[in-house]
């Protein structure tokens, strides 16, 4: 592992490893804001490297996920997380994701140095999504989602709770954004879902590898599709 001057320089460069077009644009936002809004985008991503991870049981995920909002909140160890969870992790998790669970206590150093608005917001964050993942990931099934109502709660828990978060940040940050904080949020979860749903097309088939589909299967029988038995 690569040894970092200061935890703000890990968390730099972490992000180019671990994320896509997010790394991309966090950067060009405000220098104060990009130190918050990269820590929590990093938080989501060990969330996300706990729920992804094939070798964890559904039953070892849900622990690991839980333990993991303690440590936002400040109520758990992140060493004691990350030597737990780090050799766990299989050559299916990418090696910037092992570096970010080994380096987990850099990160939430910087999300416990935040203000206690930002780190409520963070942590709201990380609660919603860690739960929501884990009720998900134990019932997935390549079948499908039962509904639309059932595609949404999933996005939501996985993406639109993000599109909250950002929101919240920005109106943190900014008192002139705060002023359109009811139009703003009326707006973040639907901004996180057109991400998820995106991403739900993009991934379709490694996710079908895994045994599971995130598609509402009621909306293909309608036209004669039968999700468990799609075909590139």
């Amino acid at each position: 592992m690569i040894q970092y001057t200061t935890d703000e320089t890990y968390q730099n460069q972490i992000l180019i490893g671990v994320s896509r077009t997010f790394a991309l644009t966090i950067p060009q936002l405000p220098p104060a804001l990009c130190k918050i809004v990269s820590n929590g985008y990093l938080l989501c991503r060990i969330a996300d490297t706990i729920e992804d991870e094939p070798n964890l049981t559904p039953i070892q995920k849900r622990q690991f996920s839980q333990e993991f909002i303690q440590v936002v909140a400040g109520k758990s160890s992140p060493a004691a997380l990350s030597q737990a969870l780090f050799p766990l992790l299989s050559n299916s998790t990418l090696d910037a994701e092992k570096d970010l669970i080994f380096n987990m206590p850099r990160v939430i150093r910087l999300t416990h140095s935040l203000t206690p608005p930002q780190r409520a917001i963070l942590h709201r964050c990380v609660r919603i999504m860690a739960e929501g993942m884990a009720e998900f990931q134990q019932n997935s099934s390549v079948e499908g989602l039962k509904d639309l109502p059932e595609m949404d709660r999933y996005c939501y828990c996985v993406a639109g709770v993000v599109g909250e978060m950002l929101t919240d940040l920005f109106c943190d940050y900014s008192p002139h954004i705060a002023q359109q904080k009811a139009q703003l949020q009326a707006l973040a979860v639907s901004f996180g879902q057109a991400l998820q749903m995106t991403n739900i097309l993009k991934d379709i088939w490694e996710d079908h590898q895994r045994g599971a589909c995130w598609l509402p299967c009621e909306v293909f029988a309608r036209v004669g599709f039968d999700l468990k038995n799609l075909s590139p």
